[in-house]
């Protein structure tokens, strides 16, 4: 038995190769992509729906945007899927960029067990959210990188990780040597997808964003918008949607909302290979 994962940047093509393996192996996709599982974000998010209605995607469209998420949530739905699927003969073919997600379904989700540390919490209690990342990033970047959008503007949240991190807990994965190239008891195959540069990144994801804009993601925030979504919801408080949230308010240009978006993808594809390249060094 055989578990294909695609991991890596946005923009690479991840999901278009895991629809050719579907077709050679015998397969079905698991989605691991923290944005994607959202119900009715589907152009701003690349949403790709197959042309052939045989093929099977799972974890698309699981959670009201409304309603928050968690990595753990996440793994127990998974593990169920790709159980199912293996007694079933199919072969899982896990894809997607959200590097938490995978790491904590393949290695198990970080146990902390530490305590809340008071004194500690009254220092911080206070301080602004780009202060208190900040202080998170000093300490452990790639706690910070595997935080989704709505925890890193969270202060609550952002204080429990530097409290953890405070009190020596440990919340990284370990190496994926451990895996000793298997789980669920099927050997695991993962395939990277990374930009060669910088400059491949940003072209690729200008191309993106351009075509998403083009094909309606305009009139899927409105849409939204319309029933009663807001920024502030767990779902919208995503890279794309903020921009143009705020351009459909008047509060920013097209163009400025474009080149933020485009900013923040950038930035969230370097994030992406960092995380990646640190628990998943094939």
């Amino acid at each position: 038995m055989d578990i294909y994962v695609l991991f890596g940047q946005t923009a690479t093509g991840k999901t278009a190769r895991a629809l050719d393996l579907v077709k050679e192996q015998g397969g079905e996709i698991v989605n691991f992509d923290s944005r994607q599982i959202y119900k009715k974000l589907d152009i701003v998010t690349g949403k790709d729906t197959p042309l052939d209605p045989t093929i099977k995607i799972w974890l698309y469209d699981i959670v009201d945007p409304k309603e928050s998420f968690s990595s753990a949530e996440y793994v127990e739905m998974a593990k169920k899927i790709i159980e199912n699927i293996l007694k079933r003969g199919k072969t899982p073919i896990l894809v997607g960029g959200t590097g938490y997600y995978l790491s904590h379904l393949l290695y198990g989700v970080p146990e902390t067990g530490a305590g809340e540390n008071w004194d500690l919490r009254q220092k911080l209690n206070g301080k602004t959210v780009s202060e208190l990342q900040c202080m998170l990033k000093e300490k452990d970047s790639l706690q910070f990188d595997s935080m989704n959008n709505s925890d890193r503007n969270n202060p609550r949240r952002l204080t429990r990780r530097i409290e953890l991190l405070d009190a020596g807990a440990i919340l990284s994965p370990p190496p994926v040597r451990d895996l000793k190239g298997r789980a669920f008891g099927a050997t695991l195959h993962l395939i990277p997808f990374f930009h060669s540069s910088t400059e491949k990144v940003r072209e690729a994801i200008e191309k993106r964003v351009e075509a998403r804009i083009q094909i309606g993601a305009i009139e899927e925030v409105k849409k939204l918008l319309g029933e009663g979504y807001t920024e502030k919801d767990p779902g919208l408080n995503a890279i794309g949607y903020k921009q143009l949230i705020s351009y459909v308010k008047g509060e920013k240009s097209l163009d400025d909302a474009k080149k933020e978006w485009i900013t923040k993808e950038v930035q969230y594809a370097k994030r992406q290979k960092t995380y990646f390249k640190k628990f998943f060094p094939v």
